[in-house]
């Protein structure tokens, strides 16, 4: 038991650093070093599959980054202790992908990102949020089929649900300061 609670541990602060990565160097620093709090109604660790699964009200906190869903499970691989002076050191864990499930919101700052469902791949460092999904920047809007943002990049890609015709939509608000 004391080696799967290293092991969420782990994951969990890998994830949450993994996310936070694609915000400002100053403000990933400051996140980073906060604690992680999650809570949820069930826990689930599958170590044969290198997976961890949340099921139920999922809460993830970590500094003003939030996210929220019904399920959650969190991929990693998991790669033995290097030896030093002869004794393997402790193994590590690196996340793969999150997997958030059924009314999924996540907020950092005045940005909030909602859908049915949110893909984390470490990788690419990308975020897709699908089914109904929507953006806010303080009270501008985006929402489509899926959302794709690209944390490295600072760019996102939204997408339509072909299947409907229904069309990308954007509620902007211009600023109010007048300028000179």
């Amino acid at each position: 038991m004391g080696r799967l609670l290293v092991t969420v541990q782990i994951i969990l602060r890998l994830t949450v650093l993994a996310l936070l990565a694609g915000t400002s160097p100053c403000l990933a620093a400051e996140e980073a070093s906060q604690p992680i709090s999650i809570e949820a109604n069930r826990m689930v660790s599958q170590e044969n599959e290198n997976s961890v699964l949340f099921l139920g009200k999922v809460d993830a906190r970590q500094g003003n980054l939030t996210i929220l869903s019904e399920e959650m499970t969190v991929f990693y691989t998991e790669k033995k202790g290097a030896k030093e002076n002869g004794k393997e050191s402790q193994p590590t864990s690196q996340v793969e992908k999150l997997i958030c499930k059924n009314n999924v919101k996540i907020t950092q700052g005045d940005w909030l990102g909602t859908g049915d469902r949110m893909d984390y791949f470490a990788k690419e460092r990308k975020v897709v949020l699908s089914g109904n999904a929507k953006g806010w920047q303080g009270q501008n809007m985006v929402a489509g089929k899926t959302i794709i943002y690209y944390l490295d990049e600072k760019r996102s890609v939204v997408e339509p649900d072909a299947s409907t015709n229904s069309r990308v939509k954007a509620v902007i608000h211009p600023d109010s300061k007048k300028k000179p």
